[in-house]
């Protein structure tokens, strides 16, 4: 017996998933330089790195765009979103990616880029990873799951997309 596709729950399941996912990317830009989180971070080497105001100022300035998506997300929960969300959110996530392509994984894979790796050498020697360092770059466990995370919300985007007519 085959279950007849019900298009309203396919669409909340994905945007449950699409809040949870944001949720996400709000706590970790809002916590992931502060709160210790064992080997995964390395909060005492980030703030030596990126003294008090200047962290405070990064993080505000990169979890502004995401935590309104979120807020507006969570106002227009249950119902279809306006164009003007979806386009927030798609610019807001795709420039987060590109973001995370040019700081951790073109350096990493293809570009070598001496004073980044530099860098995020001493940020992120103490922290976890499981990829082998390349070009002077390990990318540490925490950021993979963030970079996935963004994958996976772009994802989810583009199938609410297809789950939604809008302009």
């Amino acid at each position: 017996m085959t279950v007849p596709y019900n298009r309203h729950f396919m669409g909340s399941i994905t945007t449950c998933a699409l809040l949870a996912l944001q949720c996400f990317h709000v706590l970790f830009l809002a916590l992931h330089d502060w709160i210790p989180l064992g080997t995964l971070n390395d909060v005492k080497t980030v703030r030596q790195a990126n003294p008090g105001r200047k962290l405070l100022a990064g993080t505000l300035i990169s979890l502004t765009p995401f935590a309104l998506g979120l807020a507006a997300s969570a106002i227009y929960f249950g119902r279809v979103y306006p164009a003007w969300l979806f386009w927030w959110l798609w610019i807001s996530y795709g420039l987060l990616f590109v973001g995370e392509l040019m700081a951790w994984w073109i350096p990493y894979l293809f570009h070598p880029e001496p004073e980044r790796a530099a860098r995020y050498q001493v940020m992120f020697r103490a922290t976890h990873a499981f990829l082998p360092a390349r070009n002077g770059i390990r990318p540490n466990t925490l950021h993979v799951i963030l970079h996935f995370v963004t994958v996976t919300t772009l994802v989810v985007l583009g199938t609410l997309r297809a789950q939604q007519r809008w302009p």
